[in-house]
């Protein structure tokens, strides 16, 4: 799921037919989807729109959340995101966990093209909270909320990683998606997940790596690179920082803090101040973090982001690791890495 769209959704304009999809859910029971203007649009993603669907006329039936392809897609990339579609509800199928959106339904439409129904996970996406926090005014999320987020996410990794054998292969704030006030959290967009081998890589030499760029770890952006479970936890590094932060990784560059440029176009400022250069550079690195002006209450998952995100995928803990020592409240085991000591010991 990504965040919630602020654009105008054209398809209001249109008048709507009321042709409905029937299918069967994961228990059998015949499914009825309705058509796209006829439900709330949560958000968009890539290739896709994310809708509310409110299950009428089922006591106490709990809503869905149905993503089907978007309509305004270029022909050629319609095949990419249905197979991803395809790919995405296969894998749902077979997961259950808590903090994993669960699959409901699979159904085809009269023009063939696909509808995944899935648990309804939150009514905003983690990525959502970050930026109305931002447009708040307000700083980063309290330390327990980040420790929530934390813990509930790595679950939901080492139910991927050790139960599923599967790497996510998109974690970021955009699909983590919250119920309430952090009331429940959980992982969504599994479309681009990928198998690991039982020694925990991605050994099928045709698989791709797809991600995000901001959140992508070194190897996956050097050509030939080992993708492995750790992967994903150097993504979920990111994650958590961006909560410390309310940015978004490595984009630092187009924040500008001139106040003679206030009333410069935030598009025109985007394209004077952003290096392109030293942006590329910075993938796969550890961005920077004021840590001393978060304060004390910040020290677990300060040190927790730093070592998920080593750029050497063997100095990351494991996502059952990270469970572990959240779990039992402890610090992680520090890692052999010389700087990453020393950082740690200067939190200490």
């Amino acid at each position: 799921m990504a965040s919630s769209s602020t654009g105008i959704n054209e398809s209001v304009f249109k008048t709507p037919k009321n042709s409905r999809v029937k299918s069967f859910g994961s228990n059998g029971t015949p499914v009825t989807i309705p058509a796209s203007p006829f439900m709330k649009k949560l958000g968009c993603g890539t290739g896709v729109n994310v809708y509310l669907m409110n299950r009428v006329g089922k006591l106490n039936a709990s809503p869905w959340a149905v993503k089907k392809i978007n309509t305004k897609c270029a022909n050629k990339q319609v095949a990419i995101y249905q197979k991803r579609l395809n790919e995405e509800a296969e894998v749902l199928k077979g997961i259950n966990h808590p903090n994993i959106v669960g699959f409901r339904a699979f159904a085809t439409a009269k023009d063939g093209s696909k509808c995944l129904a899935m648990e309804y996970g939150g009514e905003q996406s983690l990525n959502d909270l970050i930026e109305k926090r931002k447009k708040d005014g307000l700083k980063a999320f309290p330390a327990a909320n980040i420790e929530k987020v934390a813990l509930h996410v790595a679950r939901g990794l080492q139910y991927l990683h050790n139960e599923k054998k599967l790497l996510h292969g998109d974690i970021k704030s955009c699909n983590v998606v919250i119920m309430g006030d952090f009331e429940t959290v959980k992982i969504c967009d599994v479309g681009v997940s990928l198998q690991l081998d039982e020694n925990m890589r991605v050994s099928d030499a045709k698989a791709e790596y797809i991600g995000t760029e901001p959140w992508k770890p070194k190897e996956a952006l050097d050509e030939g690179g080992e993708i492995t479970d750790k992967a994903d936890i150097f993504a979920y590094g990111l994650t958590l920082w961006e909560m410390m932060t309310l940015a978004m990784p490595h984009l630092e560059m187009l924040m500008d803090d001139d106040e003679e440029e206030e009333e410069e176009t935030e598009e025109d400022s985007m394209e004077d101040s952003f290096d392109e250069d030293a942006y590329y550079e910075k993938l796969g690195t550890r961005p920077a973090l004021d840590f001393e002006a978060l304060g004390s209450s910040y020290r677990r998952t300060v040190e927790l982001f730093y070592l998920c995100t080593n750029e050497d995928p063997e100095t990351r803990p494991s996502a059952a690791q990270i469970v572990q020592a959240l779990e039992t409240n402890s610090l992680l085991e520090k890692t052999p890495n010389e700087v990453s000591f020393m950082y740690v010991s200067a939190l200490l």
